[in-house]
Protein backbone atom coordinates (compact mmCIF):
# COMPACT_ATOMS: atom_id res chain seq x y z
CA UNK A 1 0.00 0.00 0.00
CA UNK A 2 1.55 3.15 -0.92
CA UNK A 3 2.41 5.76 1.77
CA UNK A 4 1.06 9.23 2.44
CA UNK A 5 3.30 9.74 5.42
CA UNK A 6 6.17 8.61 7.16
CA UNK A 7 8.27 9.80 10.16
CA UNK A 8 11.04 8.24 11.22
CA UNK A 9 12.42 9.16 14.78
CA UNK A 10 11.24 12.64 14.65
CA UNK A 11 12.04 15.45 17.68
CA UNK A 12 11.24 18.28 17.71
CA UNK A 13 13.08 20.77 20.90
CA UNK A 14 12.23 24.41 21.19
CA UNK A 15 15.18 25.60 23.53
CA UNK A 16 15.07 22.95 26.53
CA UNK A 17 11.72 22.02 25.77
CA UNK A 18 10.61 18.80 23.95
CA UNK A 19 7.64 19.09 22.21
CA UNK A 20 7.86 15.90 20.15
CA UNK A 21 10.72 12.75 21.05
CA UNK A 22 11.75 9.71 18.69
CA UNK A 23 8.23 9.68 16.82
CA UNK A 24 7.93 7.20 13.96
CA UNK A 25 5.37 6.10 12.17
CA UNK A 26 3.92 5.20 8.25
CA UNK A 27 0.10 6.20 7.41
CA UNK A 28 -1.10 4.30 4.62
CA UNK A 29 -2.91 6.46 1.53
CA UNK A 30 -6.13 6.86 2.15
CA UNK A 31 -6.22 6.56 5.84
CA UNK A 32 -8.40 8.41 8.19
CA UNK A 33 -6.08 9.07 11.57
CA UNK A 34 -7.19 10.92 14.89
CA UNK A 35 -4.83 11.77 16.45
CA UNK A 36 -5.73 12.30 20.25
CA UNK A 37 -3.64 13.20 23.06
CA UNK A 38 -3.30 15.72 26.31
CA UNK A 39 -2.89 19.16 26.38
CA UNK A 40 0.98 20.05 25.27
CA UNK A 41 1.11 16.84 23.51
CA UNK A 42 2.59 17.99 20.56
CA UNK A 43 -0.65 17.58 18.27
CA UNK A 44 -0.20 20.93 16.82
CA UNK A 45 3.21 20.57 16.81
CA UNK A 46 2.99 17.44 14.53
CA UNK A 47 0.99 19.08 12.00
CA UNK A 48 3.31 21.99 11.73
CA UNK A 49 6.25 19.44 10.81
CA UNK A 50 4.11 17.86 8.07
CA UNK A 51 3.22 21.35 6.94
CA UNK A 52 6.62 22.06 6.80
CA UNK A 53 6.79 25.04 9.01
CA UNK A 54 8.73 23.42 11.85
CA UNK A 55 11.98 21.71 11.32
CA UNK A 56 12.63 18.60 13.35
CA UNK A 57 15.52 18.75 15.55
CA UNK A 58 16.41 15.12 14.67
CA UNK A 59 14.97 12.40 12.32
CA UNK A 60 13.03 12.40 8.87
CA UNK A 61 9.63 13.15 7.34
CA UNK A 62 8.46 12.40 4.15
CA UNK A 63 4.66 12.92 2.59
CA UNK A 64 4.16 10.38 -0.61
CA UNK A 65 7.68 9.98 -0.12
CA UNK A 66 9.00 13.39 -0.69
CA UNK A 67 10.36 15.78 1.91
CA UNK A 68 7.55 18.46 3.10
CA UNK A 69 9.20 21.42 1.27
CA UNK A 70 8.65 19.46 -1.96
CA UNK A 71 4.99 18.56 -1.95
CA UNK A 72 2.79 20.74 -4.25
CA UNK A 73 0.96 23.30 -2.47
CA UNK A 74 -2.09 21.58 -3.66
CA UNK A 75 -2.00 18.46 -2.28
CA UNK A 76 -2.24 19.15 1.01
CA UNK A 77 -5.92 21.41 2.61
CA UNK A 78 -5.55 22.20 6.14
CA UNK A 79 -7.18 24.26 8.72
CA UNK A 80 -5.99 25.23 11.56
CA UNK A 81 -7.66 25.28 15.00
CA UNK A 82 -7.05 29.02 15.95
CA UNK A 83 -8.58 31.11 13.01
CA UNK A 84 -5.52 34.30 12.69
CA UNK A 85 -7.92 36.71 9.95
CA UNK A 86 -9.76 39.87 11.97
CA UNK A 87 -13.07 38.59 11.26
CA UNK A 88 -13.92 42.31 10.84
CA UNK A 89 -12.31 42.59 7.82
CA UNK A 90 -14.79 43.70 5.13
CA UNK A 91 -14.77 40.19 3.43
CA UNK A 92 -17.13 37.57 1.80
CA UNK A 93 -16.94 33.79 2.37
CA UNK A 94 -16.28 33.22 -0.62
CA UNK A 95 -13.31 35.33 -1.13
CA UNK A 96 -11.99 33.25 1.63
CA UNK A 97 -12.14 29.76 0.01
CA UNK A 98 -10.84 31.21 -3.03
CA UNK A 99 -7.80 32.80 -0.84
CA UNK A 100 -7.08 28.76 -0.73
CA UNK A 101 -6.81 28.63 -4.17
CA UNK A 102 -4.70 31.21 -4.62
CA UNK A 103 -2.45 31.40 -1.54
CA UNK A 104 -3.35 34.83 -0.80
CA UNK A 105 -6.27 37.05 -0.57
CA UNK A 106 -8.02 37.56 -3.97
CA UNK A 107 -8.81 41.18 -5.43
CA UNK A 108 -10.71 40.15 -7.81
CA UNK A 109 -12.29 36.66 -8.32
CA UNK A 110 -12.51 35.10 -11.63
CA UNK A 111 -15.34 32.87 -13.21
CA UNK A 112 -13.48 29.72 -13.03
CA UNK A 113 -12.64 30.51 -9.64
CA UNK A 114 -15.91 30.86 -8.27
CA UNK A 115 -17.11 28.05 -9.97
CA UNK A 116 -14.62 25.92 -7.64
CA UNK A 117 -15.34 28.08 -4.33
CA UNK A 118 -19.00 27.39 -5.02
CA UNK A 119 -18.84 23.58 -5.58
CA UNK A 120 -16.05 23.40 -2.48
CA UNK A 121 -18.59 25.09 -0.12
CA UNK A 122 -21.59 22.70 -1.46
CA UNK A 123 -19.57 20.00 -0.81
CA UNK A 124 -19.65 21.01 2.94
CA UNK A 125 -23.09 21.80 2.73
CA UNK A 126 -22.17 25.49 2.61
CA UNK A 127 -23.56 26.95 -0.45
CA UNK A 128 -25.85 29.62 1.15
CA UNK A 129 -22.73 31.18 3.00
CA UNK A 130 -20.87 32.15 -0.06
CA UNK A 131 -22.05 36.54 -0.31
CA UNK A 132 -22.34 35.96 3.79
CA UNK A 133 -20.16 38.67 5.44
CA UNK A 134 -17.16 36.63 7.71
CA UNK A 135 -18.11 39.28 10.69
CA UNK A 136 -21.80 37.17 10.18
CA UNK A 137 -20.84 33.97 10.31
CA UNK A 138 -21.65 31.68 13.20
CA UNK A 139 -18.50 29.43 14.50
CA UNK A 140 -19.71 26.54 12.91
CA UNK A 141 -20.41 28.28 9.78
CA UNK A 142 -17.13 29.18 9.55
CA UNK A 143 -15.39 26.23 10.41
CA UNK A 144 -17.45 24.69 6.95
CA UNK A 145 -16.16 27.69 4.93
CA UNK A 146 -12.44 26.76 6.27
CA UNK A 147 -13.26 23.42 5.46
CA UNK A 148 -14.35 24.77 1.55
CA UNK A 149 -11.38 26.94 1.71
CA UNK A 150 -8.53 23.31 2.77
CA UNK A 151 -11.58 21.20 0.04
CA UNK A 152 -11.21 23.67 -3.09
CA UNK A 153 -8.05 22.14 -4.87
CA UNK A 154 -9.15 18.63 -4.03
CA UNK A 155 -6.12 17.80 -2.13
CA UNK A 156 -4.41 14.60 -1.07
CA UNK A 157 -3.74 14.84 2.14
CA UNK A 158 -6.13 16.93 4.33
CA UNK A 159 -4.74 17.91 8.14
CA UNK A 160 -7.14 19.26 11.00
CA UNK A 161 -6.64 20.39 14.27
CA UNK A 162 -9.72 20.52 16.36
CA UNK A 163 -12.27 20.69 13.04
CA UNK A 164 -15.43 20.68 15.10
CA UNK A 165 -14.56 23.70 17.01
CA UNK A 166 -17.82 26.18 17.71
CA UNK A 167 -19.99 23.29 15.65
CA UNK A 168 -22.65 21.67 18.04
CA UNK A 169 -23.75 17.99 17.93
CA UNK A 170 -25.62 17.88 14.40
CA UNK A 171 -22.99 20.06 12.95
CA UNK A 172 -20.21 18.13 14.04
CA UNK A 173 -21.87 14.40 12.79
CA UNK A 174 -22.42 15.99 9.36
CA UNK A 175 -18.78 17.38 9.15
CA UNK A 176 -18.12 13.46 10.18
CA UNK A 177 -19.67 12.38 7.47
CA UNK A 178 -18.37 15.02 4.84
CA UNK A 179 -14.97 14.13 5.64
CA UNK A 180 -15.73 10.45 4.93
CA UNK A 181 -17.76 11.04 1.57
CA UNK A 182 -14.56 13.07 0.45
CA UNK A 183 -11.67 10.19 1.61
CA UNK A 184 -13.94 7.43 -0.10
CA UNK A 185 -14.62 9.42 -3.55
CA UNK A 186 -11.03 10.88 -3.54
CA UNK A 187 -9.02 8.52 -1.84
CA UNK A 188 -7.74 11.18 0.06
CA UNK A 189 -5.42 10.99 3.60
CA UNK A 190 -7.15 12.97 6.49
CA UNK A 191 -5.52 13.46 9.68
CA UNK A 192 -7.39 15.16 12.46
CA UNK A 193 -6.53 16.26 15.80
CA UNK A 194 -9.58 16.03 18.61
CA UNK A 195 -10.27 15.80 22.13
CA UNK A 196 -13.23 13.55 21.43
CA UNK A 197 -12.18 10.14 22.05
CA UNK A 198 -15.59 9.09 21.07
CA UNK A 199 -15.45 10.56 17.12
CA UNK A 200 -11.99 9.19 17.15
CA UNK A 201 -13.10 5.69 17.50
CA UNK A 202 -16.07 5.39 15.75
CA UNK A 203 -14.26 7.68 12.73
CA UNK A 204 -10.81 7.13 12.21
CA UNK A 205 -9.37 3.81 10.35
CA UNK A 206 -6.37 4.54 12.66
CA UNK A 207 -5.76 6.92 15.91
CA UNK A 208 -2.64 7.72 16.98
CA UNK A 209 -2.31 8.36 20.99
CA UNK A 210 0.60 10.77 21.48
CA UNK A 211 1.82 12.84 24.41
CA UNK A 212 5.28 13.84 23.18
CA UNK A 213 5.98 10.04 22.26
CA UNK A 214 3.83 7.64 20.65
CA UNK A 215 1.71 5.59 22.91
CA UNK A 216 -0.45 4.32 21.05
CA UNK A 217 -0.91 3.79 16.94
CA UNK A 218 -3.02 1.18 15.14
CA UNK A 219 -6.95 0.66 14.81
CA UNK A 220 -9.45 2.56 17.11
CA UNK A 221 -9.94 -0.75 18.69
CA UNK A 222 -6.15 -1.15 19.56
CA UNK A 223 -5.13 2.08 20.03
CA UNK A 224 -8.28 3.22 22.50
CA UNK A 225 -7.23 0.69 25.52
CA UNK A 226 -7.18 1.47 28.65
CA UNK A 227 -3.53 1.28 28.88
CA UNK A 228 -2.92 3.41 26.22
CA UNK A 229 -5.08 6.20 27.74
CA UNK A 230 -3.49 5.99 31.51
CA UNK A 231 -0.02 6.81 29.68
CA UNK A 232 -1.22 9.53 27.81
CA UNK A 233 -3.83 10.74 29.90
CA UNK A 234 -2.61 9.56 33.29
CA UNK A 235 -6.26 8.53 34.09
CA UNK A 236 -9.13 6.97 31.51
CA UNK A 237 -13.17 8.58 31.78
CA UNK A 238 -15.83 5.81 33.32
CA UNK A 239 -17.95 7.44 30.51
CA UNK A 240 -15.06 7.02 27.68
CA UNK A 241 -14.49 3.33 28.76
CA UNK A 242 -17.80 2.42 28.11
CA UNK A 243 -18.19 3.87 24.88
CA UNK A 244 -15.71 1.95 23.69
CA UNK A 245 -16.08 -1.14 25.84
CA UNK A 246 -19.93 -1.65 25.75
CA UNK A 247 -19.92 -5.01 26.66
CA UNK A 248 -18.83 -3.41 29.89
CA UNK A 249 -22.01 -1.81 30.79
CA UNK A 250 -23.60 -5.64 32.06
CA UNK A 251 -20.47 -5.79 34.49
Amino acid sequence: MDEAIRLEGVSVRFGGYRALETVSLVVPAGAFVAVIGPNGAGKSTLLQVLLGLIRPSRGRVWLFGRPPEQVPPEWIGYVPQFKTLDRSFPALAIELVVSGMRRRWPGRILARERESALAALARVRGEGLAEKPLARLSGGELQRVYLARALVRRPRLLLLDEPATGMDVLGEADMYRLLEAYRDETGATILMITHDWEAAYHHATRVLVLNRRVIGFGPPERALTDECLRRAFGHVGHEHALAFHPERRDG
